[in-house]
């Protein structure tokens, strides 16, 4: 029985008499483990492209000019795409699970970070100076600053993710 404290709100009543929860309730055996797999492809894709652009930044692998690395950069997208979508279907699934997370919420957190930075990063001059960067050459501390920002909020979206397991609410609806 659910104390006054517990009520499930208005919000995830809605989200569980959707029928999107309701298909994930009755097939999640065997979604559960397809959704985690492709939401790992999509982390993989998203770490493995931005996070190489992000490293050539800050001065590792000088050899390589930054814009051939930055032509990896839709696959992270792509891959970033692939989590919202399979995030999204996780939440929906669990909504309590999720909502009242501290490591869920932090993940939003970072991804905001990570957006920000992102913006600030192609709304100044600091991705025209590094699309121009000969290979051996040093990236400005501006672009190094981004890029570091960038490597550490996707970094602790990667561990806020693999936390949420472990830090539960303290009650189930």
């Amino acid at each position: 029985m659910f104390t006054e404290t517990e009520l499930p709100q208005p919000w995830e009543l809605w989200v569980r008499a959707t029928e999107l929860h309701q298909f994930i309730k009755h097939n999640e055996n065997w979604l559960w483990p397809i959704f985690q797999t492709l939401h790992y492809f999509g982390l993989s894709l998203l770490l493995g492209s931005v996070g190489l652009f992000d490293l050539r930044v800050l001065g590792l692998g000088k050899a390589v000019p930054p814009a051939t690395l930055h032509k990896l950069i839709p696959l992270g997208i792509g891959g970033f795409v692939l989590n919202l979508l399979t995030g999204i279907w996780f939440f929906f699934g669990h909504p309590d699970q999720y909502f009242y997370n501290p490591s869920f919420q932090l993940l939003l957190a970072f991804v905001a970070i990570a957006g920000v930075n992102v913006a600030v990063f192609y709304r100044t001059d600091a991705f025209a100076e590094v699309k121009l960067m000969p290979g051996g050459a040093d990236a400005p501390l501006r672009a190094k600053l981004i890029a570091g920002t960038s490597l550490f909020a996707w970094i602790a979206v990667l561990v806020c993710g693999r936390l949420i397991t472990f830090y539960r609410p303290p009650f189930f609806h």
